[in-house]
């Protein structure tokens, strides 16, 4: 039996802005051609199938047009919610869906429920272990009722639900197994385009807690990577943020056979447009020859003029049109520790003019600069004592 491992898709994600349901629809339609070339029996995604709990039309259209085309490509689909996902949202119609060969897993009582599926060697239970909140899960999966019993981890839900999960295998000796999750387990990778799932460290989940499964397909962090070798991330099939730039998007091809896990191969996806990162005066980066690659590559430009440029993401726009990040570094005087009470104390209007302006542009007002805005302030005074 093969299996294609993905997660994460976030779609009606943006970038910076920039609108990418296009670019998650060619990636995503990248994932129809592998399960046709490789003979896919069944694609698992492992969470945040959205962006958000409640997304949009467009993206809900995404979502059906892929489902489609991999159910017509021959392949099951199994889904399971994030910490993105609305569980309730994304597990409607699920028993009207399985039916039709999509397999949403979004209920928590039931995440020792296998989907069944049959291959020549037999039986492979597929478990579905949806996001699970310890503060909600806790009521679900039986660990007690209230605060007075003390703070709940992930290890504590995860290790429940995979009680479940083996307890339910006991009962189906010699069943291939695979189960999905979305967490942090323990030794990850992560990239800063994922939303913390937790504070302090309780979010990490030992790798321990998945024993006595064939294969363990993750989601949640966004850089494809193995722990173990049946135990695996898939990655974001899209670039979120700067920090991923020049990784490899990928899936993971699995294999099974009459013993369990036999082969798992990466499978690379597309980038519809790359992420590059610049660096640099504004003038240099407008005219430097080596940089027409980036002229269609979605860019974040770190400017290091000494004086702030006029309108600088326009201009680097005009060379740049996909441009979506842009941080004026300036000749990187020292930050001012106190408090904003304290910059003000005993300063006159002038002055906190003239400190607004040298941070803004790092370089004081010139005299010329120094009696215009004088004029103006007293101006000013002069109109707010006669009203």
């Amino acid at each position: 039996m093969r299996l294609l491992h993905t997660s994460d898709w976030h779609i009606g994600r943006s970038l910076h802005g920039s609108d990418l349901l296009w670019a998650q629809g060619q990636v995503l339609d990248s994932l129809v051609d592998v399960v046709t070339a490789e003979s896919v029996d069944i694609v698992l995604v492992a969470g945040d199938v959205y962006d958000r709990a409640v997304p949009s039309a467009d993206a809900t259209m995404l979502l059906d047009r892929v489902l489609v085309r991999l159910r017509a490509a021959g392949a099951q689909v199994v889904l399971t919610p994030g910490n993105h996902d609305s569980a309730r949202r994304l597990g409607f119609a699920a028993d009207l869906l399985s039916r039709s060969g999509v397999h949403v897993r979004a209920a928590t009582a039931s995440l020792d429920e296998p989907v069944l599926f049959t291959d020549r060697h037999g039986e492979v239970a597929i478990y579905g272990i949806p996001y699970l909140e310890p503060v909600v899960a806790r009521h679900e999966l039986g660990l007690g009722g209230g605060r007075s019993e003390g703070p709940l981890s992930h290890e504590v839900v995860l290790g429940a639900a995979m009680d479940r999960v083996r307890a339910d295998l006991f009962l189906r000796p010699g069943v291939r197994s695979v189960v999905l999750a979305h967490a942090f387990v323990g030794g990850a990778l992560p990239s800063d385009s994922e939303r913390d799932i937790c504070v302090g460290g309780v979010d990490l989940v030992p790798e321990r807690v998945f024993d006595g499964v064939d294969y363990v397909a993750l989601g949640h962090l966004h850089r494809p990577q193995s722990l173990t070798h049946r135990m695996r991330y898939s990655g974001s099939p899209l670039a979120y943020s700067f920090g991923e730039a020049g990784q490899q998007k990928q899936a993971w091809l699995v294999e099974l056979d009459a013993h369990g896990l036999a082969d798992v191969q990466p499978v690379p996806l597309p980038t519809p447009r790359p992420l590059t990162m610049l660096t640099g005066e504004l003038a240099d980066l407008l005219a430097d020859p080596d940089l027409h690659l980036a002229e269609q590559h979605f860019v974040s430009a770190r400017i290091t003029d000494p004086v702030r440029p006029a309108d600088p993401m326009r201009r680097l726009q005009g060379r740049f049109p996909f441009a979506v990040h842009m941080e004026w570094v300036g000749a990187g005087r020292p930050a001012d520790a106190r408090s904003y009470t304290d910059r003000l104390r005993g300063r006159g209007d002038l002055e906190v003019v003239d400190e607004f302006v040298a941070h803004v542009r790092d370089r004081e007002m010139c005299p010329a600069e120094r009696e215009l805005i004088g004029q103006g302030l007293t101006a000013a005074a002069q109109d707010e004592r006669l009203s």
